[in-house]
């Protein structure tokens, strides 16, 4: 049975900076690395365990990737309230692209609850 879900007030997700990285490695087809920072913050009265989360890149040329996992970053943070959860990442594009997506948690009486991780551009420098 797959759980019910619902946005959990007080928790909520921050892009702190997206910064393009073409000293990284990246794949031919997908030859422009970005690195994004986020905060995901607590002000809601129950603890929350990170378990998943779902990205949505939008390639300018309209592709569209879907990126789903456990965790963030290897991990499952537990956010108390009033904590947040700080990390980093990277997504690699084709060109211009736009972000977008959610983390998946479980509050600690086992409610399934999710916060939306707020669109944000991959921007190439020079691209015309």
């Amino acid at each position: 049975m797959t759980p019910v879900l619902k946005e959990l007030d007080g928790l909520s997700v921050r892009v702190d900076d997206v910064i393009y990285m073409p000293s990284l490695d990246a794949p031919d087809e997908r030859p422009h690395p970005f690195v994004y920072f986020i905060s995901i913050s607590n002000e809601s009265g129950e603890k929350v365990t990170i378990r998943g989360r779902k990205w949505v890149v939008r390639e300018s040329d309209g592709e569209v990737t879907v990126v789903e996992g456990d965790g963030v970053i290897g991990q499952s943070p537990v956010i108390a309230p009033g904590e947040s959860f700080s990390y980093n990442s990277y997504h690699v594009t084709r060109g211009e692209a736009v972000a977008a997506g959610a983390f998946f948690g479980e509050t600690d009486g086992g409610e399934w609850v999710f916060t939306r991780i707020p669109e944000f551009r991959l921007e190439v420098p020079g691209w015309a």
